[in-house]
């Protein structure tokens, strides 16, 4: 090293920091036994910050912009140095640059189930994971209270606390929050919001801020989830008796792919006649009146179409009165009395004359003799015959 070149070396002129890492959060820009000189320039690029810090105090913090290292734009450093009237000597720093852009694409998880009350299936184990950004909000809290003197700080040495933190808040949320397990898929997006609000103010002591936080995924325990998931096929498929039929498919098609498999052959042929008695069965019904077919049951035509008004009840056939009584007629003369006789004998004894409207006639129930004439039922057997003319009127 030649004489110039230790000269150049003895004192700082430009200070910046060009990462290419991804990761990195503070690097320090210090060189053992070199000064910075007044007027030394200070860059400091977008996205960044750069912090003083003199003999072990934090001094003074640089936004981005270029900087000429004077007096009046390092206040603390003055006071820290008594320069009352300026600096023209070399000074001994440290200066750490923070990168303040977003750090994405990180990734938490519960790493043990979250035991919570399900308003609905009672105490459920949840997992869940998710993923987050994170940026530095407050360049000297977070030197002070999270990088210390560590000279090369990357996102991995913060990662896991962030983590830890994020896992507890939203174990804390999903407990207190009420929602069911099956609506939290619904509503991911604000737990994510509720949980960023709660663990924003622990995140801002270490001078950090997490402007994103996903909730990818919510989950339950694999057994809890297959019984869901049977739950659901018995939905799609109806009822109880189709999902046996459904489960009983399923296995005989797993027994029939495994080559060689006696188990497999014998559960299929009792399978098989299982199922051969089921359709018998449902044949059967449809027999009966109960209409079945391999595709279920018809379905009622009733609910095809409004059904039409009930028809008026209709009366019942009255029974035809039972036949009239047959009269039976005794005939008084002369002082002696025959019969009985039928209506149709006394019809005939009107004709040959034998019976006259005068003749006295009886039958059981009737008052009394009375003339074949003044009974009514037997009157109309004189009518075919003409009556007797009037008598004459009398001469004169």
């Amino acid at each position: 090293m030649g004489i110039f070149d230790f000269l150049k070396g003895e004192f700082i002129d430009v200070i910046h920091w060009v990462d290419d890492t991804h990761d990195t959060m503070v690097w320090r820009f210090e060189r053992e036994g070199h000064e910075i000189k007044y007027g030394a320039k200070l860059t400091v690029r977008e996205g960044q910050a750069a912090v003083f810090v003199h003999e072990g105090q934090l001094a003074d913090v640089f936004t981005p912009g270029l900087y000429m290292l004077e007096t009046n734009n390092m206040p603390v450093m003055t006071t820290l140095q008594h320069w009352d009237h300026a600096f023209q000597s070399p000074f001994k720093s440290e200066v750490y640059f923070v990168d303040t852009t977003r750090f994405s694409d990180l990734k938490w998880g519960t790493k043990n189930p979250i035991i919570c009350r399900d308003p609905e299936f009672g105490p459920v184990r949840l997992r869940a994971f998710g993923s987050y950004t994170v940026r530095v909000a407050d360049p000297a809290r977070f030197l002070t209270e999270i990088v210390g003197t560590d000279g090369e700080f990357t996102m991995d040495e913060i990662s896991y606390q962030i983590r830890n933190i994020i896992v507890q808040e939203f174990s804390r949320v999903v407990a207190g929050s009420g929602i069911p397990v099956l609506d939290m898929a619904a509503n991911t997006a604000d737990l994510g919001k509720l949980v960023a609000a709660e663990i924003s103010g622990t995140i801002a002591e270490y001078g950090l801020m997490i402007p994103e936080l996903y909730i990818e995924n919510i989950s339950l325990p694999p057994a809890v989830e297959e019984a869901m998931d049977k739950r659901t096929q018995m939905g799609v498929l109806g009822d109880l008796g189709r999902y046996t039929q459904f489960s009983a498919a399923e296995a005989m098609t797993a027994a029939a792919q495994t080559p060689n498999s006696g188990m497999g052959a014998g559960m299929g042929m009792g399978m098989g006649f299982a199922m051969a008695q089921q359709m018998g069965n449902q044949f059967g019904n449809g027999a009966a009146g109960q209409p079945a077919g391999p595709w279920g049951a018809r379905p009622a035509p009733a609910a095809a179409a409004p059904a039409a008004p009930a028809a008026a009840p209709q009366a019942a056939p009255v029974a035809p009165p039972p036949p009239p009584v047959e009269h039976v007629w005794h005939i008084a003369a002369d002082g002696q009395t025959s019969g009985p006789y039928s209506k149709a004998r006394m019809g005939r004894m009107a004709q040959d004359g034998t019976l006259t409207r005068e003749s006295h006639v009886w039958t059981p129930g009737q008052d009394g003799w009375k003339r074949a004439g003044d009974v009514m039922e037997l009157a109309q057997l004189f009518t075919i015959l003409p009556p007797p003319p009037p008598p004459p009127p009398p001469a004169g």
